[in-house]
This record gives structure tokens, C-alpha cells and sequence, in this order.
């Protein structure tokens, strides 16, 4: 366990319980833990630590919520197996280059994508509101492994954050999911980038394992409630949480960044 205090060791825990949450609804739980991470471990702790400790976690939740949305969601899992390991694939190379990322890096990095993301969805209002239409075809499934899959899953393991929200709006848009089918097929594919960047990360020794231990039981918690809310709720809501995540992160990435 790293020489951190029982006060930010409590606020690690609930930071993975609200991203296990925001991820299984919409992806991205790692826009939320990850900044903590990096804020909450001591300041020359090597950024890589904070990436392979976010994946620890992270799996554990994804799986919890992956579950649950695989036993009540419409989800195509030979689809999203196959994109999953391409993702593995593509998340385990980034993971490689992942290891000479300075922290300074990292933030600006993360909120470039993030608005990035707000600007797609709010010029596209109507974006995942439409249930599929019908089966995906041969090039969809092969357009959806070439982005989703190795793309996006290099992205997975050289950076993390946003992974799962990125998921979500590749798959709404190369396969023409509605936002909770894509959620739940972004989970399954999400499990596979975890493994591969956490198979990376553990390897070159950068998992601070008894913390990741700790925080995992609350993002599993998170997952599972969080995977239960969207499938109650819908794809109206789960778009509603996707933009106030995001411009909440902005505005606190941002502030850490030049004001702080």
C-alpha cells in the first residue's frame, strides 16, 4: 500500500464506487479515477502506477456490470468477443508505450478528448436514441473491429480515460446500436482491453495491488448498480449522464491545470 492517508484512502474508494457507476451507464469511469488516482498517490509516484492501478480496478467493475447487462440486455456477445480481442491486442501494444507517460501529458491529453466527445453528442441530438434496425452486416462488424477493437483499444492501454465512452459511441455509430445495447456491448469489449493493458502494466510491475484490491469492491459495486440504472432508465438517460460527466471533468481537469 503506498504512504497515503486513511482520508484519501477513503476518498480513492468512493471515487471508484461513482466511476464504476458512470461507467456502466455511459463509459468513462476512468475520466473520474484516474484524475483522482494521479491527485491521490503520492507526487513521484511514476504515472504508469496510476494507469496499471486504474486498469486493476476497473476490470473488476466492467466484468460486474458486463454481467448484468449480458443476462437482460439484447447484446450480440459472439460480435462483441470478437471485438474484444482485437481490443486486447490493440491495449496490450499500448499499454507497451504507456510507460514514459509523464502526468503533465496526461491532462491536457484527457480534456482534449473530452471535448471532443461533448461537441459529437450535443451536434447530435438525435445520436443512439433509435433501436437497431436489424443484424449488422460483414463490413459493419469488420469497420467495428478495425475502430472499436485495435483503435480504440490502443488508446485503452497507452492513455485509459474515456475508453468505454468512446466504445459506446463507435459502436452507436458503425453499428447502429441504441446507447444501452451499445453500453452493454461496450462492456464485454471493454473487459478485453482491460485484461490486455492490465496483463502489460502487471508485467512491468506497475500495480500498487493492495490499493487496486481495496477500491475494486466498490467499483464492482458501482458496476453492478450502475448497469441496473441504464437498463431501468434508458437511452435518453444514459445521454443526459454522458454530457454531465464530461463537462464536469473539463471544468475540473481545467481548473487543476492552470488555476490551480
Amino acid at each position: 500500500m503506498p504512504d497515503i492517508s486513511l482520508t484519501m484512502i477513503v476518498l480513492l474508494c468512493l471515487a471508484a464506487l461513482a466511476a464504476g457507476w458512470i461507467d456502466a451507464v455511459v463509459g468513462g469511469g476512468g475520466l473520474l479515477l484516474l484524475p483522482v488516482l494521479l491527485l491521490g498517490l503520492p507526487s513521484h509516484t511514476p504515472a504508469a502506477h496510476a494507469l496499471g492501478t486504474n486498469k486493476a480496478v476497473a476490470i473488476i467493475g466492467t466484468t460486474g456490470a458486463a454481467v448484468t447487462y449480458a443476462r437482460k440486455a439484447p447484446v450480440d456477445v459472439r460480435t462483441a468477443v470478437r471485438i474484444g480481442l482485437a481490443a486486447l491486442a490493440g491495449s496490450s501494444a499500448g499499454a507497451f508505450f504507456a510507460a514514459g507517460m509523464s502526468t503533465e501529458v496526461l491532462k491536457p491529453v484527457i480534456m482534449v478528448v473530452l471535448l471532443g466527445v461533448a461537441a459529437f453528442v450535443i451536434l447530435r441530438p438525435a445520436f443512439g436514441t433509435a433501436p437497431a434496425t436489424g443484424p449488422a452486416t460483414r463490413r459493419q462488424i469488420l469497420a467495428a473491429i478495425g475502430l472499436a477493437g485495435l483503435g480504440i483499444g490502443f488508446y485503452d492501454g497507452l492513455i485509459g480515460p474515456g475508453t468505454g465512452t468512446f466504445l459506446v459511441l463507435a459502436l452507436t455509430a458503425v453499428l447502429h446500436l441504441d446507447l444501452v445495447t451499445a453500453s452493454a456491448t461496450a462492456k464485454i469489449v471493454n473487459c478485453c482491453t482491460n485484461a490486455g493493458a492490465l496483463a502489460t502494466f502487471a508485467w512491468q510491475d506497475a500495480v500498487l495491488w493492495q490499493l487496486a484490491a481495496l477500491m475494486a469492491v466498490f467499483n464492482l459495486a458501482g458496476g453492478t448498480l450502475g448497469a441496473h440504472t441504464a437498463l431501468k432508465k434508458g437511452s435518453g438517460f444514459v445521454r443526459v449522464v454522458l454530457l454531465t460527466v464530461v463537462f464536469a471533468l473539463v471544468g475540473n481537469l481545467a481548473y487543476e491545470q492552470w488555476i490551480a
